[in-house]
Formats: C-alpha cells, structure tokens, sequence
C-alpha cells in the first residue's frame, strides 16, 4: 500500500483529467457579462452549459437559451480587464479543466427564436411571429416591447442554421441587428450548447427551461404545412380512382369497337 501522499499526485491528475473531460464533451461553465438577457439571466450569473446533447446529432430548438461563438463582429473590439498576473493565471487554469468561464473567449448567450426552415418577422406594435404564430412572450424584460426599436422580416431562416434575440430586447445587439450578415442567422456549428441552469449565485439558481409558447400546435414549419399536404393525402386516392375509370373506359371502347367493324362491312 503506498503512502496518501504519494497517492494524492495521481488523484490530483484524474481529478484534472475527469474536469477536462467534462468541460470537453459534457458541461461547461459560463459567465453572463451583459444585461441582453434581463430578467431571465442576470449581469455575473454563471450557467452551465450542456455540450453533450450536440454529439449526438442534437441541434438548438426554439426557445432555448444557447451559448454561441462570435459570428463574426458581433461583439466588436472588446478588452479584456486584467486583475493581475497571479489572479489571471489562477483564471486560466481553471477556466481551462472548466471549473471557470474563460475570460478570453467570445462567446454570447441568447434565446433561440426560430430555427432552419421557419419564418420570423415582427412588426412595430406587434408580436414576434413564427411560421405565421404569434409567440406570447413573458420573459422579455418588463416594459420592454417585442421589436418596436427594431421591426424586421419576414426572414427565410436557412437550414442550419437559427435566429437568435436577448429577452432584454432594448439591451440587445441579437440577430435584428446583423442581418448584413447571413441575414442576421447564426451557424449550428457556432454554437457550443444550450445553457441548461443558473448555478451561481446560490440564491439565484433555476433551471433554464423552454416557455410554454414554444410549444403552440402549428408553430413548426412542417406543422404549417400540414394541411396542404393532408390535401394532397386526400385528394390522391381520388385522382387515382378516377385514372382507373379512365383507362377502363378507354380499353372497353378499343375492344368493341372490331366487332363494329365486322357489323358494318
């Protein structure tokens, strides 16, 4: 039996290698830097966030919170403070096995508003709308409107990608202001998870769940083509029906008509 000294250096090394594999593949911990997500997420909350699900083949869906790399200037110049050489360097390592966000990387958190294949508009005075849907929206900040600052679409969301906006509208630059940018449409391959609970501070800690809204019949874009395609599911057994009667007609005619022939000469 070796000493617990001797073994506390190769506890010390799984321990690191375990947290390093957690913050690889499985969750991550994320620092909220701004108030775009008011009153949902708070200025200095930490989340974790799920990178597990996106092995598999999951993509973003709407109504959840994700965590995303910078499209592309959506961020802008930012500066880093630095809080000294010691305190930056503890920072580092322990944003590195994901016991901290990093305070490096530039990476935002909004809320999935529609995803490939939907059609998101809003108009002044009116609702965001999803597929023709109205999207009843209680966690937008309070006073806040839905984009009277800010009207935009109809959008054609590719696939593959999403439209994301803050739920503090008046307090974020989201998709409305990129649009000269893939119109505004951010990359499933941008984004590193869904940000799944509120696990700092201790008095503020929730789960990140999808709203209700988001779950309203006819809201996908499949849904809304639902009845012309049970139409067409309808319609079909008609058409062959009557393509039947047809070409049972016509080989009736074509068989009776020698023996008219042979009445006639």
């Amino acid at each position: 039996m070796r000493s617990f000294w001797k073994e506390l250096p190769i506890l010390v090394i799984i321990a690191l290698a375990l947290a390093l594999l957690i913050k690889t593949f499985l969750v991550q911990a994320f620092s909220i830097p701004s108030d775009s997500m008011q009153n949902t997420l708070q200025r200095g909350d930490r989340v974790l966030v799920d990178k597990l699900t996106p092995w598999f083949g999951s993509e973003p869906e709407r109504g959840e919170v994700v965590v995303f790399h910078d499209p592309g200037g959506w961020l802008g110049e930012s500066q880093t403070k630095s809080s000294g050489p010691v305190a930056d360097g503890i920072q580092k390592a322990l944003s590195f096995i994901g016991l901290m966000p990093s305070a490096e990387e530039k990476d935002l958190i909004k809320r999935v508003i529609a995803v490939g294949g939907d059609t998101v508009s809003c108009k002044r005075g009116g609702k965001v709308m999803v597929n023709g849907k109205p999207l009843d929206e209680p966690y937008i900040f309070p006073g806040n409107t839905p984009c009277d600052e800010k009207p935009f679409g109809p959008i054609k969301v590719p696939e593959g990608r999403i439209w994301v906006m803050g739920d503090h509208r008046q307090d974020s630059l989201d998709s409305r202001y990129h649009q000269n940018l893939n119109n505004g449409t951010v990359s499933v391959d941008d984004v590193v998870g869904r940000a799944i609970v509120i696990a700092w501070p201790i008095n503020r800690w929730s789960t990140l769940s999808v709203p209700d809204t988001f779950d309203q019949p006819g809201l996908g874009a499949a849904a809304a083509m639902a009845p012309s395609a049970l139409g067409f599911a309808g319609a079909l057994p008609i058409v062959l029906w009557r393509r039947r009667r047809l070409i049972a007609k016509v080989r009736t005619e074509a068989e009776s008509r020698p023996e008219r022939l042979t009445a006639d000469c």
